[in-house]
């Protein structure tokens, strides 16, 4: 910090401790860095902490303005790379190193053990089959006949609610609208391609605008632009289903000769392990996600990339499954709701870019939304590393030596 942001940043901080200034009116007197500045000295004082980690961050304050309000600093998570590991994508094709941005120790070793092997097995397979984000408003209506001409209405009118839509953005398009009854209440879950972006907002825009025409048309009336079943950052039935954001595969077949060098296991006890604890033991759990660590390596890849951390609970909806074929080893993750993109939000973060260019993938692709589903490819395919690693271990019961090696 230089004399002049230190002295700018006492004067700011004086202010607000006067009441001349609230803390998010400090960018309007001052450079974004001298408002962190200040903020820093207000919580420093009030608290008794020391932020002088907090404040000690490589990138230019102003940089993280559309992300963050009332920033102070920076919070650095350790990160590291696995791999590289050969992926057979449908966008994404060769050897990758993938980032992981993470706290836990062992993590990357483990995900790096996976990788190695999928490497010796010949890379693995991996697909989006199924793309779009949601967005769901819940209307009111009278009645279940009003519910019945609603449900109707849009049915026959999805051409204007596509127009109306569109013509907010220049790059979202609408896939379709579902609509589901509940007594008076009238769901239309709006379904999107938003290319390279994630799309939460570009999906939340344009359904306002379609809402306003299902107003206009028709005696419903909007409660709330989100009616839970889009379903955003909540464990839901509904995305494991019928998908949200990516639903993207991965799998491989390892010979059984590497199973048992590599991972001191057999094909036969991983399938075994897998089907007791990830499918029965899942499903006695009744647990949405059928998978051992899924989210490790979604939330690790999400940090490191600049993705919404939150929507990490739709990331770990995924099922892995196990299987012994003519003495080798089959292992797949399917992930339901996947939600990422390479353009906007968090990917415009100096450090998040770097590891979104560390895959290839930083900004918008060629063809548009090819960059987002090498993206997600990448994290399936570290997933399914960190699944045949975590399964392998607890098949050869090594997990706990393994940690303790590791001191962690």
């Amino acid at each position: 910090m230089t004399d002049d942001t230190r002295a700018t940043a006492e004067e700011l901080a004086e202010r607000v401790r006067d009441g001349e200034l609230r803390l998010h009116e400090l960018e309007d007197h001052a450079d974004a860095d001298a408002a962190a500045a200040a903020r820093r000295l207000l919580v420093e004082g009030q608290s008794g902490a020391s932020l002088d980690s907090v404040g000690d961050y490589g990138f230019p304050a102003a940089d993280a303005d559309p992300n963050i309000e009332n920033m102070v600093g920076a919070a650095q998570v350790p990160m590291g790379v696995a791999g590289p590991v050969a992926i057979r994508g449908g966008s994404l094709d060769g050897e990758r190193y993938l980032p992981l941005a993470t706290t836990e120790g062992a993590l990357l070793a483990s995900v790096n053990r996976g990788c190695s092997v999928l490497n010796d097995a010949g890379g693995a397979n991996a697909r989006v089959l199924k793309s779009g984000m949601t967005r769901a408003p819940v209307f009111r209506v009278a009645d279940v006949v009003e519910a019945e001409a609603l449900v109707e209405w849009v049915r026959e009118n999805e051409e204007k609610l596509r127009e109306a839509a569109e013509e907010t953005t220049s790059h979202g398009e609408l896939s379709d609208v579902t609509p589901y009854v509940v007594g008076s209440s009238v769901y239309l879950r709006f379904r999107y391609d938003t290319k390279d972006a994630m799309g939460m907002n570009m999906a939340t825009i344009a359904t306002r605008a379609a809402c306003d025409v299902v107003e206009e048309a028709t005696d419903a009336s909007l409660v709330a632009l989100s009616g839970n079943l889009c379903s955003d950052k909540k464990p839901a039935a509904i995305n494991a289903i019928e998908g949200r954001g990516r639903s993207v595969t991965a799998d491989v077949t390892i010979p059984r000769e590497v199973v048992e060098e590599r991972l001191h296991t057999t094909p036969e006890a991983v399938a075994e392990l897998n089907t007791r604890k990830n499918l029965v033991g899942s499903a006695k759990a009744a647990s949405l996600g059928f998978n051992a660590h899924v989210a490790n390596v979604v939330a690790a890849m999400f940090l490191a990339t600049g993705q919404d951390a939150a929507q990490v609970v739709e990331g770990s909806n995924a099922i892995t499954t196990a299987e012994e074929r003519d003495g080798n080893l089959y292992v797949s993750v399917s992930i339901a709701s996947l939600e990422v993109g390479t353009v906007g939000g968090g990917t415009k973060l100096p450090t998040q870019a770097e590891g979104l260019e560390v895959l290839g993938v930083r900004g918008g692709g060629d063809p548009a939304g090819s960059n987002a589903d090498a993206l997600a490819e990448a994290i399936a395919v570290g997933s399914l590393a960190g699944e045949l690693s975590l399964l392998s271990a607890l098949a050869s019961r090594h997990l706990s030596s393994a940690h303790a090696e590791l001191g962690r």
